[in-house]
């Protein structure tokens, strides 16, 4: 794919488009996916322990999905003073999300959907059957605590921490 089409197609996902019919309060659907670091994470094993934080993001190697998987890198640390588990998601293949954290230090995992039946299930999936830019949060009860469709990427990494607080969510407790 040359510049221009990759260029064309960040520009057409970042477009604003209300991604899901899920709200708060519904039970967030069940997930097995595969990481950048080879292993599987399911919201199962987060159940009783974390809240969950999946950050869906259009496509690898795009400029604003290169901005933030950045700021969750430069300022995941902010996110890490929560109790939580955070992920960026795709359905992007393996082989390419995993390059893609290798190229932007992405020292979280990035979760990969390459059938796209998570993002079918999270109804993400918008007419380009790329997923939309959507956040959700995910209480240990797995609930969906909020979806934000209103993402900047260059400041993910704070305005997920300044949801998180305004959730109310557990810090860590400092060692």
């Amino acid at each position: 794919m040359n510049k221009l089409h990759l260029l064309l197609l960040s520009l057409l996902t970042s477009l604003s488009v209300s991604a899901t019919d899920l709200k708060v309060g519904d039970i967030a659907p069940n997930f097995n996916l595969q990481a950048t670091n080879g292993k599987f994470y399911k919201l199962e094993d987060y159940l009783g322990k974390q809240t969950i934080v999946l950050a869906w993001y259009p496509m690898a190697n795009t400029r604003g999905c290169t901005f933030e998987c950045k700021s969750l890198v430069e300022d995941g640390h902010l996110i890490r003073e929560y109790n939580v588990s955070y992920f960026m998601v795709s359905v992007d293949a393996l082989k390419d999300n995993i390059e893609f954290a290798k190229d932007t230090g992405a020292d979280f995992p990035m979760l990969s959907d390459p059938s796209k039946q998570v993002a079918k299930a999270y109804d993400v999936l918008n007419l380009f059957k790329v997923a939309s830019r959507v956040t959700f949060y995910i209480s240990k009860e797995g609930k969906i605590l909020h979806i934000d469709d209103d993402i900047s990427p260059k400041t993910a990494a704070q305005d997920i921490a300044e949801q998180l607080a305004l959730l109310a969510i557990e810090k860590v407790k400092p060692k």
